[in-house]
């Protein structure tokens, strides 16, 4: 068994105004990666629309209701100031989730030792009852949850290290003791949460906020005197990762300054974990990251100790 990759064409249809970050770009730079002789021979899957159910084990039928009634036959419709809706993204969003959900059957099915969901759009800023920050259903989250409803896990952790903090897991989790939610993020920054006094009514939210201009080894830090021995004490049986790579140093989004080798090393720390604690089980799905070329190296770097576990 190695790493599966599920892959959305329909990533490439969400389409967004001019000059906005999160593009279809980004999955042309992921396209790219895929397709480089390290990664070509990985399985591929193709990601199925999300149904009904999995969008509501994480988000109210108010809020799908109204990112449907929202989705428009022409132009754009904004959410909010930075979240746009064109004709495809509502299908582009399903087939996102979709692609989380399968990727965490085909690894808890025995048939992946582990899996990367490349789409767009992102999700960890869409909380219960609100699309927001680039972010209309919450991939991760879903897939959590999913883990545990169709396949009786009792304990799924979710470990974000995207530059931005993952607002709408934590909101979805705030209460659940069957769920570990573990970030590192720039603060202060975009959507304003994440302050390590921020645990959650059953404990299990541990954040990690990074101050703008910090390099590699206060991450690591991090890593190692917070998230890791957090991710210990819980013993996961699955690890989800909220993958973005925006705290790259080109990115120009935040002032995190990590390089290619920061991402190997979180992601190495976090398959020992699943090792150690989940039979290696592990699925990571694409958050953030908008300089093309810092989310490319990011990626890479991500998928090759993926590939090689």
């Amino acid at each position: 068994m190695t790493t599966l990759i599920v892959e959305s064409p329909l990533s490439l249809r969400h389409i967004v105004p001019f000059g906005h970050p999160e593009r279809p770009e980004r999955m042309e730079a992921v396209g790219r990666v895929l397709a480089a002789p390290a990664f070509a021979a990985l399985p591929r899957a193709a990601a199925p629309m999300a149904d009904e159910a999995a969008i509501l084990s994480c988000h109210t039928a108010r809020h799908l209701d109204a990112m449907r009634a929202a989705s428009p036959s022409e132009g754009f419709v904004r959410i909010d100031a930075d979240t746009v809706m064109s004709p495809k993204t509502l299908e582009a969003a399903l087939h996102a989730v979709g692609g989380a959900v399968l990727a965490v059957d085909r690894v808890l099915g025995g048939t992946a030792k582990n899996a990367f969901s490349a789409a767009r759009p992102p999700g960890h800023h869409a909380e219960p009852d609100a699309a927001m920050g680039f972010c209309f259903f919450n991939q991760a989250a879903i897939a959590a949850r999913h883990a545990q409803t169709a396949h009786g896990l009792g304990r799924v952790a979710i470990v974000d290290f995207d530059v931005h903090h993952g607002n709408g897991t934590q909101a979805i989790f705030w209460a659940d003791r069957s769920v570990l939610y573990a970030s590192s993020h720039q603060m202060p920054c975009y959507p304003g949460t994440g302050a390590a006094t921020e645990t959650g009514e059953a404990g299990t939210i541990v954040n990690a906020p990074l101050p703008p201009g910090t390099r590699g080894p206060a991450f690591r830090a991090a890593y190692r005197d917070r998230i890791l021995p957090a991710l210990d004490a819980f013993a996961p049986e699955l690890i989800v990762v909220s993958a973005g790579f925006d705290a790259h140093h080109r990115d120009p989004l935040a002032e995190l300054e990590l390089v290619e080798a920061d991402f190997a090393w979180v992601t190495e720390a976090l398959l020992e974990r699943a090792e150690r604690h989940a039979g290696g089980r592990l699925v990571s799905v694409l958050e953030g990251g908008y300089d093309l070329d810092g989310l490319a190296g990011g990626l890479a770097a991500h998928l090759d100790v993926l590939a090689r576990a």
